[in-house]
Order: C-alpha cells, then sequence, then structure tokens
C-alpha cells in the first residue's frame, strides 16, 4: 500500500494533519470540538498540544460549549481557548 492509499480524497497534498474530536472541561463549560493534530511524530498527540508551554491557546473546529451549570448549548464553527482553564480533556471516539 502506498502513501496515497493511506490520504483520503479530500486531503490536501503536502499536508499531514488529521482531526480529532476532544471532549475539554473548564470551571463553567464543557466543551467538545476538533483538535487538528499533526499525523505523526511532533505534536501528534492530544496531550503534546496542551502541554506546549508556547502557546496560550488552542483553537477547536466545530465546537459544542455546554455550561456546567445548566443552559443551552451553544455551537460554534470556531473557538480559541485559553490552556490556562482547562480542568481536564479527553480525546472522544470520533477521529478523522
Amino acid at each position: 500500500m502506498s502513501n496515497d492509499e493511506l490520504v483520503p480524497e479530500d486531503h490536501p497534498p503536502g499536508i499531514d494533519h488529521r482531526r480529532e474530536r476532544i471532549r475539554i472541561e473548564t470551571e463553567r463549560h464543557q466543551i467538545e470540538g476538533v483538535l487538528t493534530l499533526a499525523r505523526d511524530g511532533y505534536r501528534s498527540r492530544v496531550s503534546d498540544v496542551l502541554n506546549a508551554s508556547e502557546r496560550d491557546f488552542i483553537t477547536l473546529t466545530d465546537v459544542a460549549v455546554k455550561p456546567l451549570d445548566g443552559g443551552p448549548t451553544e455551537l460554534h464553527e470556531y473557538l480559541s481557548l485559553a490552556r490556562r482553564h482547562i480542568v481536564f480533556a479527553v480525546a472522544t471516539a470520533e477521529t478523522t
């Protein structure tokens, strides 16, 4: 199997990334969205991005923000989240 066969048809040439859906909790919100990671190697794990000291924010796409104390869920195409507000983060089952 060649490398071309491993890359999805809609994957732009020369870009080696994958998308992973994660769930993050802050003190006030549960946030679920898609994090873009390197396909392999450096920054290929969620923990690599969360522990990157040179970055103060992480960026998510296709985001749902749910208040922990109740209320409606907000949907956003894009969200930048300050790492210092993250209480915990987990990868969900969906990965592309």
